[in-house]
């Protein structure tokens, strides 16, 4: 990080907040850090939960929910026909997904 433009600025404001006590009593103070194999892997899995990113049989599921909706909301006997098959075919779509996941 030191050759980062704005290193010399993040280590001065870390450094003030250590003097400050900012760090002082944080949760898991004084234990080891989890390990983590993958780091790229947990970083990038990290920024997809903070930017509210769901596994793919969630967003499928919810989708799922959609159709049930629209299904109970149409009369149309060809639309409700159409609806069905594409229920059947996303909850074959949410098992494969399910299988496939892993957080």
């Amino acid at each position: 990080m030191d050759d980062h433009p704005l290193s010399a600025l993040i280590n001065a404001r870390i450094t003030a907040a250590q003097e400050a006590g900012e760090f002082d009593d944080l949760p898991g103070a004084g234990k080891p850090l989890p390990r983590i194999s993958d780091p790229q892997g947990e970083v990038f899995n990290r920024m997809l939960r903070d930017a509210g990113a769901v596994p793919e049989f969630v967003a499928l599921a919810r989708e799922l929910t959609q159709l049930r909706v629209e299904l109970q909301e149409t009369g149309d006997r060809s639309r409700r026909r159409d609806i069905l098959k594409e229920m059947s075919m996303m909850e074959v779509r949410i098992d494969l997904a399910r299988q496939t996941y892993k957080p």
